[in-house]
Formats: structure tokens, C-alpha cells, sequence
């Protein structure tokens, strides 16, 4: 049994050194065999079972066109918009997903560059289209997950639970966990608090309103933000009207 084994495997190490000795040959017969019957064929030496960007752009990817160089403003098209995303397969959104990844990385690239150089970057506003655009990928796949779990399980969330309210009444989402021990034995569960006390409810309110106070002062000094820019730079809001 061990004799025969050895002749295999002998006979294998012959096989193998003499198809090293002379693979041009070999797929050079093979070629020209089939060359003769019309049809193109690369030796197989040159096949690839991975398919990567090509070789004479390396580093040349982390820049933009070398025609947009020194230019101030760089034409670009629109943003994904959500209703155009949902029309797509997933496959076509994880292709999509690694090319504005790729835009976002050349336009971080020359954003620290002009940083770097004291100018301003041109077009800036390609950054925060590619930003939203791969957000609308994200909240589209998400919306795919969450149809698809409520198809399977009935369930929206990946882990059931449900909305509590802790001792200060602040509302939060409560996942369900697996205790090793029933809940009504278990001190550590039982510490909790899943409920407030009727006091509360005037700080609950103070709360609510100290948070639209603050929403309210947001949106007037963005607004007074925008007056001060129109009177600093009105040819500029000219345009933007236009």
C-alpha cells in the first residue's frame, strides 16, 4: 500500500515538473489549434479570476482630471435622489456605493490639498452631493431590510422590543433580552424603573419647552446668518436667486 502510494505520488512530481519545464509551448499548440478554427482565443496564463481597477491608474485615482486642474468651477451632475435609488436592484446600489466612495475619496483628497495650498477647492458642493447621495443608498437599503424583516418575522426592528419610559420620563426603545433566570427573580431587572411619578410631568414639560426654545434660536440665527451674508456679498445672492 505505502510502495503505491510513493509511485503516485513520484508520478505526480513528473507530471508537474514537466509541465514547468515548457508551459509556452504547451499553450502555444493549444492557440494555434484553435486559431485555425476562427476564434480569438488568450492563453491562459493571462486570465485573472480577479478583476481590479487597471494597472495605469494607481495613485492617479486619489486626484481629479487633470483638465479640471486650476479651474475655479468644475461642472457636475445632480445628487441620487431616493425615488430614483429605490428603482435600482442592490446590485446596482453596491456599484454605485464604491463609485461615489472613490469621488468622495478624490474630493478629500483635493479639499486637504487646497487646505494645504491656502486656495479655495472648486465646485465644494461636490463633496456634500456625494455625502447625501451615499446617505439615500443607505436609508434605501435599510428600508429594504426592514421591509424584508417585517415579511419574515413581523418584526421592524432586528431585535423586538418596544417603547418604555424610564424614571425621569424620557421616552427610549427597549430591546428585549434573554435573562438565564425569570424575570420577576432577577434583582438586576427589577432595579430598573420602567415607569415615572406624576411629579415628573412638569419637568417633562419645562424640557419640552427648553427644546423648542432652542430650535427656535437655531433657526433665527441662521437666519440672521444668511441676512449678514446677502448684505456682505449681494452679487452673490443675485445669482443664487437667479
Amino acid at each position: 500500500m505505502a510502495a503505491a502510494l510513493c509511485r503516485r505520488f513520484c508520478a505526480a512530481l513528473r507530471v508537474g515538473r514537466a509541465l514547468q519545464g515548457a508551459p509556452a509551448a504547451c499553450f502555444s499548440g493549444l492557440t494555434l489549434n484553435l486559431l485555425h478554427k476562427s476564434t480569438k482565443v488568450e492563453p491562459l496564463y493571462q486570465c485573472k479570476f480577479l478583476h481590479t481597477t487597471l494597472s495605469r491608474k494607481g495613485l492617479e485615482e486619489f486626484f481629479d482630471d487633470p483638465k479640471t486642474w486650476g479651474e475655479t468651477i468644475v461642472k457636475s451632475g445632480d445628487e441620487w435622489h431616493a425615488k430614483h435609488l429605490r428603482n435600482k436592484s442592490s446590485e446596482d446600489l453596491h456599484k454605485l456605493w464604491y463609485v461615489l466612495l472613490k469621488e468622495k475619496n478624490m474630493l478629500l483628497t483635493l479639499e486637504q490639498e487646497a487646505k494645504r495650498q491656502s486656495l479655495p477647492m472648486p465646485s465644494p458642493e461636490r463633496l456634500e452631493k456625494v455625502e447625501k447621495s451615499m446617505g439615500r443608498i443607505d436609508l434605501v437599503i435599510k428600508e429594504r431590510e426592514i421591509a424584508l424583516r417585517l415579511l419574515q418575522t413581523g418584526h421592524q426592528y432586528p431585535r423586538p422590543g418596544e417603547w418604555r419610559n424610564d424614571f425621569l420620563g424620557r421616552t427610549y426603545w427597549y430591546n428585549y433580552k434573554e435573562w438565564p433566570i425569570p424575570w420577576y427573580l432577577n434583582k438586576r431587572h427589577n432595579r430598573r424603573k420602567f415607569f415615572f411619578s406624576p411629579r415628573v410631568k412638569h419637568f417633562i414639560r419645562l424640557r419640552i419647552e427648553k427644546h423648542l426654545k432652542k430650535q427656535t434660536r437655531m433657526k433665527s440665527l441662521e437666519k440672521k446668518k444668511q441676512l449678514l451674508l446677502q448684505k456682505k456679498f449681494p452679487h452673490l445672492a443675485a445669482q443664487s436667486q437667479n
